[in-house]
């Protein structure tokens, strides 16, 4: 049981002292019987809690698992240099959830601002590691349209490995195949910068646009358009962080 004044920090709807005026005041409503509660310091059950604030739907979760769909011209940092914020499509209580200390949600990985598709979104330390270490493996699925035909040397090339200009290792695809003269899938574990516009540049071709598909067994769904967003499932969480226990 939390008050509800702490319920509403955790939340993300700005400081203690915020978030009991906003009880006082009458801006906080309960259940789906829209009850209104004033009094900041009433303990309530969090787990499966909802509540308005301001007239907007919330549902109490102790953690945040998102997943966005990420259109191009958007940049994946809270300062971003030329581009517009990925966070300015969230609401403000997940960009400011867990006080000023936690900063909200951030990025699982991040995508170059002219890449589109899958990217999740949490505020559990945890889950972000599991999803980024290289030593966990989590396959990322990408659609890669490329400026010339492809060969079937080039596939091969990318299945065997190439070296990148940061690593000697050779780095590989876990998957690739050409699904069209100008269309091909790679699956890779890895996440370096720019990886998959190198990888094809280094066996003789070039990325004209891109696009995440699938992270592990997430894949992005169709009727989520480009800017939108949702809380994942707990199945979800679940599928995703089985894949990497370890």
């Amino acid at each position: 049981m939390m008050q509800l004044q702490d319920i509403l920090f955790s939340q993300g709807f700005g400081t203690r002292r915020v978030c009991c005026g906003l009880v006082q005041q009458g801006w906080v409503q309960l259940h789906e019987t829209r009850e209104p509660c004033t009094d900041p310091s009433e303990r309530l059950a969090e787990e499966g809690l909802v509540f308005w604030v301001q007239g907007e739907r919330w549902a109490y979760h102790r953690l945040a698992y998102l997943l966005l769909h990420k259109p191009a011209g958007t940049e994946c940092s809270q300062k971003p240099s030329t581009y517009p914020s990925i966070y300015t499509l969230l609401p403000a209580p997940l960009r400011t959830r867990g006080g000023a200390a936690a900063a909200g949600v951030q990025a699982v990985g991040r995508l170059d601002q002219d890449t589109t598709g899958l990217l999740l979104l949490s505020d559990d330390g945890k889950f972000i590691h599991r999803m980024t270490s290289p030593r966990h493996h989590v396959p990322k699925v990408y659609e890669v349209q490329v400026k010339h035909p492809l060969d079937a040397r080039q596939v091969t090339r990318l299945l065997e490995g190439v070296v990148l200009d940061d690593d000697p290792r050779p780095v590989k695809a876990q998957a690739a195949q050409a699904l069209g003269e100008r269309h091909l899938q790679l699956v890779l574990t890895e996440g370096k910068y720019h990886q998959v516009k190198r990888m094809v540049a280094a066996v003789g071709n070039r990325v004209d646009a891109l696009h995440r598909s699938a992270i592990g067994p997430l894949t992005l769904d169709g009727d989520l358009q480009p800017g939108q967003w949702r809380w994942l499932t707990g199945d979800e969480v679940d599928a995703l962080t089985q894949k990497v226990v370890g």
